[in-house]
Order: C-alpha cells, then sequence, then structure tokens
C-alpha cells in the first residue's frame, strides 16, 4: 500500500471538467469544480485501498495538484 499518494488533475476543456488520475492507485475521476473534485477523493481513496488495508485503519497521506494550461495572444507593436 502507497505510504502516500500523488493525484495530478487536468482541466479537459472540451468535457469542461477536472479529470484526477494518480500512478500510484487506479484512479481516475471527474468533476466541474476542483473543490468538487476534492471532496470526492477521500471516499474514493478509502474504497479502493479498503481491500488492502487487511482490516487494520491506516492514515493514507495524498498530495493533490491541479493543472492548468492557457494560453494568451499576444500582437506585436510596430516599431
Amino acid at each position: 500500500m502507497p505510504k502516500q499518494i500523488n493525484i495530478v488533475a487536468n482541466w479537459d476543456p472540451e468535457a469542461k471538467v477536472w479529470v484526477a488520475e494518480s500512478e500510484e492507485i487506479p484512479l481516475v475521476t471527474e468533476a466541474a469544480t476542483v473543490e468538487a473534485l476534492l471532496a470526492k477523493l477521500p471516499g474514493i481513496i478509502q474504497d479502493l485501498l479498503e481491500d488492502e488495508a487487511g482490516g487494520k485503519e491506516l492514515d493514507v497521506a495524498f498530495d493533490f495538484c491541479a493543472r492548468l494550461t492557457e494560453s494568451v495572444h499576444i500582437r506585436s507593436r510596430a516599431a
């Protein structure tokens, strides 16, 4: 069982949702806002790891990073 789970969320502009994924556990989920995504994560992590806990109570830390890539159009001014 991982001691810490790294979760990365990226904005999907076509679907207009944040998509979160982890390489440590088979986690893929989405939500309309980062706040809604963060609210979902503890329950999903518990569901994914409860069988691995073997009946023990454990605290599993997770690191959450949200990334958004945007662009800006810049028009150069004539000198």
